[in-house]
């Protein structure tokens, strides 16, 4: 009988040791430009026993609104990816459970301008404008450094941008535009760049690779909307090794947009104890240390190492461009709409 009882036991034992080693899962909504390194992933995973899942939604945009239907039914338990321009929208949909991550206290100053602690920033960034170095140089062309500058005629066809409607950073730069000419102003700036040949392309990569001629080489446009990180990944993905790189940026006083990227915890979330641990995770030095060469942004904690090629290549501007949350949540819509009016016109 004590035989029997410790055959009993001992598949007991298992049993219960199988179903507590079994992973637990984690789904994490994110938009597709998230990428971060499988080994930081795995390490989470181990640490906590759990299955890590992303599911990539579209663009930041595209992935609130599917936070947004979802929400009586979340199908995520954190999303990551709601950047300033949503960010107003986003905490007036109560999408979220309030929660301040361990590290919260070693944010560096940038992104500490919003109240409130249902969203956490991970990363920051700039949109600017990058320039072809080579041909100012061939055709001693002066850079211009304002916006104004870029009416002047010398700068003709020279410059391409991005849909606002359908480009995150074209959105990024038409803000770029409202914060220096206000609101009542950035129509006649746009006005005068349409008057003076801009191109418009609906997408980064179109407007990256096919117009601009500082990276592939054959675009006509030695001007393009991008990020303050390009000219940095354009030494790292060389073919060749660069001592400098072939591009850099326009940061002029409110040229450069700053973008802040925020996660939180969903309503509703199956697994809201491990969403916080992931949180916390996503502001270790571990996570932050990650995100640089994966996703070229800047990681939000202060204390997490920045890549010596940023450092040597990438601008960071004096006088960003920063609007109010909430201005841009009462009026995005419109003021895209009337963008749009004005180039089908």
């Amino acid at each position: 009988m004590k035989f029997k009882h410790m055959i009993l036991f001992l598949f007991g034992a298992a049993v219960i040791f199988s179903c507590t080693a079994a992973p637990q899962p984690l789904v994490v909504m994110t938009h597709d430009s998230f990428a971060i390194s499988e080994s930081v992933i795995s390490a989470f995973e181990e640490e906590h026993g759990v299955e890590l899942t992303f599911l990539p939604s579209g663009d930041a945009g595209s992935t609130l609104n599917r936070a947004i239907l979802s929400k009586d039914a979340p199908v995520a338990d954190v999303l990551y990816g709601v950047d300033n321009t949503f960010l107003s929208r986003a905490l007036s949909e109560d999408l979220f459970l309030p929660y301040t991550p361990d590290g919260f206290e070693n944010l560096v100053a940038d992104v500490l301008n919003f109240p409130g602690n249902q969203l956490t920033p991970i990363d920051f960034g700039y949109v600017c404008i990058n320039y072809d170095k080579a041909y100012f140089e061939e055709q001693d062309l002066d850079v211009p450094q304002t916006f104004d500058d870029l009416l002047d005629p010398t700068y003709s066809g020279l410059l391409v941008v991005q849909n606002p409607a359908t480009s995150s950073p074209g959105l990024a730069f038409l803000l770029a535009t409202i914060t220096e000419y206000g609101p009542e102003g950035y129509l006649a700036f746009w006005e005068g760049l349409k008057e003076n040949g801009v191109v418009v392309a609906n997408d980064w990569e179109t407007a990256y690779y096919t117009n601009f001629s500082g990276s592939a080489g054959e675009g006509s446009q030695p001007m393009v909307v991008s990020y303050g990180t390009s000219p940095a990944a354009e030494v790292i993905f060389a073919e060749a090794e660069l001592e400098t790189s072939p591009t850099a940026s326009l940061v002029g006083a409110n040229m450069c947009f700053q973008q802040i990227e925020y996660a939180g915890i969903l309503k509703g979330a199956e697994q809201e104890a491990l969403a916080k641990k992931f949180m916390d995770y996503m502001l270790s030095e571990e996570f932050q240390n990650d995100i640089p060469m994966n996703m070229f942004v800047y990681p939000v904690n202060r204390l997490a190492e920045i890549p010596r090629e940023f450092i040597e290549f990438a601008q960071v501007p004096k006088k960003p461009a920063i609007l109010d949350t909430d201005l841009i949540a009462e009026n995005r819509e419109t003021w895209i709409a009337s963008w749009r009016e004005l180039f089908t016109n």
